[in-house]
């Protein structure tokens, strides 16, 4: 999904946001509505405040993959589980031990070596995504408490009305596809469908503390394809950088399960 939306670059970064998610509400919706799914919910400010949240944060990192390396972008935004961690504090219950803050701390050092000696990252970029990590790991909490209470389709359904909503007040911004790219419009709608529902049903199964790290495996593909479509490349200290965020993110799983036994 992260691939396409790079592609789709003549667009306005909140016109693919409508992209995105017009494609999948078209393919949920009449689901929803066969089945006899709610579409309305029980915990509706609860849903909405995860769907604003969340729109907020795929603006933002789509802001800036349009402005920047790919692999630089997820990475930073790698520290939306670690956001979400903190948040799982507060409002979960859940614990998290002295050797997990070590790995915060360290994947957060990685984050600031990437930032440092990759000079295609602008500070309006690392903005965005710091902006985007922080409310990516406010999505992680609320996903997980909504998944407990809602359907996951009723959660993502919610989060596709305020895609189109948000997309739609750039409309002034906005350019018509050419026939040409309404494949790829339509695959980012279906990656970004079928990544969402997993999602949503993995965190009604575990931990977010667990969990979240999991979601940036996107991390490596990001990495691979972007070097294979894009040429994008790095030198050794930005890749010492990724390799830091890599480490923490791994550390703080293999902590929280050796807390757990």
């Amino acid at each position: 999904m992260n691939i396409i939306a790079k592609e789709l670059i003549e667009f306005h970064p909140m016109q693919v946001v409508f992209f995105r998610s017009i494609g999948t509400f078209i393919l949920i919706f009449p689901y929803m509505i066969f089945t006899g799914v709610s579409i309305l919910g029980k915990q509706k400010k609860l849903l909405v405040l995860r769907s604003v949240v969340g729109m907020i944060s795929l603006s933002c990192f789509f802001f800036a993959i349009q402005r920047i390396p790919l692999g630089s972008a997820v990475s930073i935004r790698y520290l939306g589980p670690f956001f979400g961690a903190l948040l799982a504090i507060q409002f979960l219950n859940e614990k998290v031990n002295a050797k997990q803050w070590l790995s915060f701390v360290l994947a957060f050092s990685g984050v600031l070596v990437l930032k440092g000696f990759d000079l295609r990252i602008d500070n309006l970029s690392f903005i965005l995504l710091i902006i985007s990590a922080i409310l990516v790991g406010a999505v992680f909490v609320l996903v997980r408490f909504l998944s407990a209470i809602e359907h996951y389709l009723t959660i993502i359904n919610y989060f596709m009305v305020f895609g189109m909503l948000g997309g739609l007040l750039f409309y002034p911004y906005w350019i018509w596809p050419q026939p040409e790219r309404y494949i790829l419009i339509a695959l980012l709608g279906i990656t970004g469908m079928v990544g969402q529902i997993f999602m949503t049903l993995a965190f009604k199964e575990s931990e977010a503390t667990v969990l979240a790290p999991f979601k940036y495996m996107e991390l490596v593909f990001a990495l691979g394809l972007a070097y294979i479509l894009y040429g994008e490349s790095y030198s050794l200290l930005p890749i010492l950088g990724i390799t830091v965020i890599i480490a923490g993110v791994l550390l703080n799983v293999m902590f929280k399960r050796s807390s757990n036994h």
